[in-house]
């Protein structure tokens, strides 16, 4: 019979820790400028969309323009493995880090339906995606850089 013999766990460096805190923050502060669209979509279907539509409609079309970030999920994150392999996972993990944040703040700059049109919802669409794809790609990338 044989013993298995395990090594034993090497404690945390301060630079592991470091580092995984980093990645924890960025994925936090990334989720939370993901999902904070749920919370504003009442204001955001009032501000984008014609204000003949009926409020319902309005609101099923924030919450699906809502819904496409989560559809750019899986596409984001083939995209950013694939330059995470040929540009190194760091790079990538801070550009999905400001693929986020960039669509945020346009978002809550961008001109309105009232002054633009309907460009403000196919805008608003645009940004949700790469909002999506970065989300997608941030996750496995912070996963594999810790």
């Amino acid at each position: 019979m044989t013993a298995n013999v395990h090594p034993a766990p090497q404690p945390f460096s301060k630079a592991d820790y470091k580092t995984l805190s980093l990645a924890a923050l960025g994925g936090a502060l990334e989720i939370y400028d993901f999902i904070i669209f749920v919370f504003f979509a009442l204001t955001l279907s009032q501000l984008f969309f014609p204000p003949d539509m009926p409020e319902w409609l309005r609101l099923l079309q924030s919450f699906g323009i809502f819904v496409t970030g989560y559809l750019a999920r899986p596409l984001g994150g083939i995209l950013m493995a694939h330059f995470a392999d040929r540009l190194g996972r760091k790079k990538v993990f801070s550009l999905s880090i400001l693929m986020m944040a960039l669509p945020c703040l346009l978002i809550g700059i961008m001109p309105t339906y009232a002054q633009i049109g309907y460009w403000a919802p196919l805008v608003l669409l645009v940004l949700r995606i790469l909002q999506g794809a970065a989300v997608g790609g941030e996750v496995p990338s912070a996963w594999v850089f810790v």
